[in-house]
């Protein structure tokens, strides 16, 4: 063939397959961005066209774009599983006009305390508490949890979540901008300006690497070619020099690892709200945990009856019957602990007289009975001598006409996973587990020895949870992480101070959400050790991904300064390491 024949032909088809890449090159120049791997690709096939290898320039090119291919699939990938988040964000509200039709309304535009119609099959534009209504809640976008839950009146219900089967009406109680759904999609948006340290490195490794070694190409092609008046052959070795250097394995597969950890674990109801706090999570030594709503349920519960002169149903009855008027936790607690023995609601008209002794308790007439329900401040004010009781808990003795009758032993349940949570933790190499609680020590004490934590510290103020932080921060090692998992806002305060905080649940307070820099939907402890779990498989994939590609790159480098590596070498060393890099990454994504 004629040889201007056969160069426009290679021109032609060059150009067909690698225009893109050279006009990123062409603009990243225009705009001072000289050195990055477009650069490198135009340098090195521009060489080969001149030295006439042109089946190797448009190899180049078009594994280059295949390589390319991969990676924008993988991205899109990762990016769909946060994209999939976008869809909590609800089109509509629908609100009920003068003649009771429904009108749908820009959520935006709803205030707060307007009621709202939820349909079957619709999703919760807003959140707010049930009206009216009963149904089945499709959680999963935002807590990752397959397992409907069943709400009913009274019940609080938050937006981005999947009414099932049931219409609701309910009264908005947050604005758009300060709901749920808003909430995650502004943690999710805001996770990919934070850096972790190792993309930093990555990012400040490629600005400095391609000019270094643009200019060793450079170097390899001029010396030794003067020193021996070789041109042809010292070119070609700079060429393939140039192509192997390429650091796009690096610069593509470190951010898209960071991308894919944070996608995958979104996608399991853990935010994490930047690739820093992922990086510091993966070193975490010690895990500190608040008690009340992180460990337990933060809600009262009988644990133990103990009658004297009674049943357990009788004491139980007289306690609840006692205390029905009253607003106190444990006496909703005594409440629903009867409700469930006795399968009916308390009758109230059973009760006169009622008096409440503030700190103490509360007596009452019930059938005709004196009865005083209370501490052993109450029964000593009653001439009445209790019995101490060994079961931890907050003890309330109960006394008729002056006899008495036994007492009712109430605690915070431990959460169902709270054990197998700090099990998974330990396993994960987790050294110390701790536990901080404004409770009294005795019961700090018993959910302590029940869960297998190493260290627990009661009857704690914020304030002394910060000192206690600081305090094991102080202590740690160099390079360990303190982290610290909590609900309340009492917490905003230890989460801000600790390495990494871990706000409990989407149902925490908005301060804890805030100050924390993970975010678990779910209100599960177990959830934590998922989180590190996840931290630790991205950053092992990074590393991996870091050594692999660096590792290659050296020896090819070597093998191409020395005339041992070919342009198909140096092809493979680019584009096939940054292939294999992207696939290794793309397993960030998946998360058991």
């Amino acid at each position: 063939m004629n040889p201007y024949l056969k160069l426009a032909i290679a021109l032609v088809v060059y150009v067909a397959v690698g225009h893109k890449i050279l006009r990123k090159a062409f603009r990243n120049i225009k705009n001072g961005q000289v050195f990055d791997e477009n650069f490198l690709m135009v340098v090195a096939t521009f060489g080969a066209l001149a030295m006439g290898e042109y089946l190797e320039a448009i190899s180049v090119m078009v594994l280059y774009r295949i390589g390319e291919y991969f990676q924008d699939k993988a991205v899109a990938k990762s990016r769909r599983s946060i994209a999939d988040l976008m869809d909590i964000r609800p089109d509509y509200a629908n609100i009920e006009g003068e003649n009771g039709e429904l009108q749908q309304a820009d959520p935006e535009d709803v205030e707060v305390g307007t009621v709202i119609t939820i349909k079957p099959g619709e999703r919760v534009p807003l959140d707010g508490i049930i009206e009216e209504g009963e149904s089945r809640l499709d959680t999963a976008a935002l807590t990752g949890e397959s397992m409907p839950r069943t709400v009913e009146e009274g019940d609080e219900v938050y937006s981005g979540t999947i009414n099932l089967n049931g219409l609701l009406k309910v009264r908005v109680t947050k604005s758009c901008d300060e709901s749920t759904a808003t909430r995650i999609l502004e943690l999710v948006e805001e996770a990919a300006e934070n850096k972790g340290k190792a993309e930093q490195f990555i990012t400040r490794f490629a600005r400095f690497y391609t000019p270094i070694v643009c200019a060793c190409a450079l170097l390899l092609a001029v010396i030794p070619s003067l020193a021996t008046g070789n041109w042809a052959t010292w070119v070609h070795r700079a060429l393939i020099f140039l192509v192997v250097s390429c650091p796009c394995a690096l610069v593509i597969s470190v951010p898209l690892s960071f991308f894919a950890g944070i996608g995958g674990a979104s996608s399991k109801g853990v935010l994490i709200k930047g690739g820093n706090y992922l990086e510091a999570l993966a070193k975490a030594d010690t895990m500190v945990f608040d008690k009340t709503g992180t460990l337990t349920k933060g809600v009262f519960s009988v644990v133990a009856i103990h009658p004297e002169q009674v049943t357990e149903d009788e004491l139980l009855d007289l306690a609840a019957a006692a205390e029905s008027y009253s607003d106190h936790p444990i006496s909703h607690s005594l409440a629903q602990a009867y409700q469930t023995r006795a399968q009916k609601e308390i009758d109230r008209n059973r009760v006169k007289d009622l008096e409440e002794h503030s700190g103490k308790g509360i007596v009452a007439n019930v059938d005709g009975k004196h009865v005083a329900c209370g501490n052993a401040r109450l029964m000593e004010q009653e001439g009445v001598v209790c019995r101490e009781c060994d079961t931890p808990g907050t003890i309330v003795h109960v006394a008729a006409d002056g006899v008495y009758a036994g007492h009712i032993v109430l605690a915070d349940v431990v959460k169902d996973d709270a054990r197998s949570a700090i099990a998974a933790l330990k396993s994960l190499g987790i050294s110390r587990t701790v536990m901080l609680t404004g409770d009294k020590k005795e019961i700090a004490e018993h959910v302590a020895n029940d869960l297998g934590l190493d260290a627990y510290y009661a009857e704690m103020m914020p304030q002394d949870k910060v000192a206690k932080v600081e305090e094991l921060i102080a202590s740690k090692g160099e390079g360990k992480i303190v982290a610290f998992a909590g609900d309340g806002i009492n917490d905003a305060p230890v989460l801000s101070r600790a390495d990494v905080g871990i706000a409990m649940g989407s149902m925490g307070s908005a301060a804890a959400v805030e100050a924390a820099d993970i975010v678990l939907m779910n209100d599960k402890p177990s959830d934590v050790a998922l989180a590190v779990r996840i931290a630790r498989k991205t950053m092992r994939i990074i590393y991996e991904n870091i050594g692999f590609s660096i590792g290659i790159k050296v020896l090819v480098l070597i093998l191409a300064a020395f005339g041992y590596a070919n342009m198909w070498l140096a092809i493979f060393a680019d584009v096939g390491v940054c292939m294999l890099a992207i696939l290794n990454a793309m397993r960030a994504l998946r998360i058991e």
